[in-house]
């Protein structure tokens, strides 16, 4: 949807988050005279006061607030979504001939720069941090937006052809867009947010919209090493740049360059790029986010010298296997972004043979925990501290069938299984209650030049605001104790 269209719809902004706030503030900028709505589930007196006053001191803003708040779709032609909020939750309220955007589809529509899209179900904030590194290193102007930067509708307002727009991609914001980026990165595909759409399959129908409809100028860099991502790269009609763990890539004509891992060093096509020891993130999954972002470099032309220093000076992201520290000679990891199965079994790899306790479980998503049952089983992990209830328990049934059912794994004893409840009487919040506790547990039981990792995989709504909250506890309670 094009800027010019709004001038005459009747438009709601539907949630009043991040994103919705940055909608409310652009579309202000854009029609300072037009009447606007704002609708969300939350309670007015909810929000900070200086927002509340803003709000209210507008003349032109119509406030739809609390429990009702969907009943007021009725009332206007174009609705612009935050992305968390389901459509099947949307959907019985809506009347015929209404339209639906999201913020993401009119920065598509409008930006007059490039736009490199990344997406996968892990690795995103990384990897679009290491591009922005790299293309600022180079002199390039550089936004970092969407999930991992900044809201992208006010930004818009100001950009210009000769910019390039860097946008972590989630599944929610992809879901309804009709046009993909000139560049496209797809790290990877696991089962994830079945909750919010239901089945794998509507999961990978959404995320497929970053290469779904991009043309021959257009690139889509993909993880190799994935048969899904190979199957779904077919749909592209983009210019394809591999990269890989496993092996060296064959140069293809239609392939402009390869990415793959070899003898402890990065190459792209046959130029050495980086040495596995220059680079500060843990865990061979951190090379194909690398990988990624050098194709994106190699794109740009930007000198491999550069691309070597930006990388070099890269500082890892919080939440994302973050060294915490060490305290009474235990090593602690914050890996709270796991928040699927397969970030924790990559976390467990990049660590290796020193981790001796483990502080997992979330809330229920339904994903299948039987690969990381059988990797917990396959290492020196002598303890397990579940944040129950929720995955806590899915996850030690998971472990303990494996361990039934695999003949070679029963010379070794289980790991042992401590379960952490939220107490009912407690003067702290639940979520820090429990933090506090687990944390409290691993102190006790984690030996001296041993490393405790917290590595949920899983979602954190059960307990937690978010996997920052949960993050930010575990470090607290963790230099808490650590300081005693």
């Amino acid at each position: 949807m094009k800027l010019e269209e709004l001038k005459h719809k009747k438009i709601l902004i539907l949630g009043f988050g991040r994103e919705g706030k940055d909608n409310y503030l652009a579309l202000r900028k854009l029609f300072p005279k037009k009447i606007l709505a704002i609708a969300d589930r939350m309670e007015l007196e909810e929000l900070p006061k200086k927002i509340q006053r803003s709000l209210r001191f507008d003349k032109k803003l119509k406030l739809y607030f609390g429990k009702d708040y969907l009943k007021a779709l009725k009332k206007y032609d174009l609705i612009i979504k935050t992305p968390g909020i389901p459509l099947k939750t949307i959907k019985p309220f809506l009347k015929k001939g209404q339209r639906m955007t999201s913020q993401t589809e009119i920065f598509f529509d409008n930006c007059p720069g490039i736009i490199v899209g990344v997406t996968g179900t892990k690795g995103k904030g990384t990897t679009c941090s290491l591009i922005y590194k790299i293309l600022k290193r180079g002199r390039l102007k550089v936004h970092l937006v969407g999930n991992i930067g900044k809201p992208v509708f006010q930004i818009l307002l100001r950009a210009k052809r000769n910019e390039i727009f860097v946008y972590e991609l989630s599944s929610h914001q992809l879901q309804s867009l009709k046009k993909s980026p000139q560049i496209a990165v797809f790290l990877n595909l696991y089962p994830a947010h079945l909750d919010f759409f239901g089945s794998f399959s509507e999961y990978k129908k959404a995320k497929e919209n970053i290469l779904k409809w991009q043309n021959n100028d257009d690139f889509l860099l993909y993880n190799v090493d994935q048969k899904i991502l190979r199957e779904l790269a077919k749909k592209s009609r983009a210019k394809k740049l591999p990269f890989t763990l496993k092996s060296k890539l064959i140069y293809r004509k239609r392939s402009l360059y390869s990415c793959y891992f070899k003898g402890g060093w990065i190459f792209c096509q046959r130029e050495k790029i980086i040495s596995q020891k220059e680079i500060p993130l843990k865990g061979k999954f951190n090379l194909l986010n690398v990988m990624a972002a050098v194709l994106v470099g190699k794109i740009f032309t930007i000198p491999v010298k550069k691309i070597r220093e930006a990388i070099k000076s890269f500082k890892p992201l919080p939440h994302r296997l973050e060294f915490v520290g060490k305290y009474k000679g235990i090593e602690f990891y914050n890996d709270s972004l796991a928040t699927v199965p397969q970030s924790t079994i990559a976390a467990l790899e990049g660590l290796g043979e020193r981790i001796e306790s483990l502080i997992l479980g979330g809330s229920e998503t339904g994903a299948n925990f039987s690969s990381l049952a059988k990797k917990i089983l396959e290492t020196k992990i002598r303890n397990l501290i579940f944040l129950s209830p929720g995955s806590g328990e899915e996850i030690w049934r998971a472990i303990q069938k494996t361990y039934r059912k695999i003949k070679n794994l029963k010379k070794k004893k289980l790991p042992k299984a401590i379960f952490v409840f939220p107490l009912k009487k407690q003067n702290s919040p639940q979520s820090s209650g429990v933090m506090k506790e687990a944390v409290k547990k691993a102190y006790q039981i984690t030996t001296k030049g041993k490393i405790c990792l917290l590595s949920p995989a899983s979602p954190s709504f059960n307990l937690f605001s978010d996997y920052k909250q949960r993050g930010n506890l575990f470090k607290k309670f963790v230099k808490k104790y650590g300081r005693k």
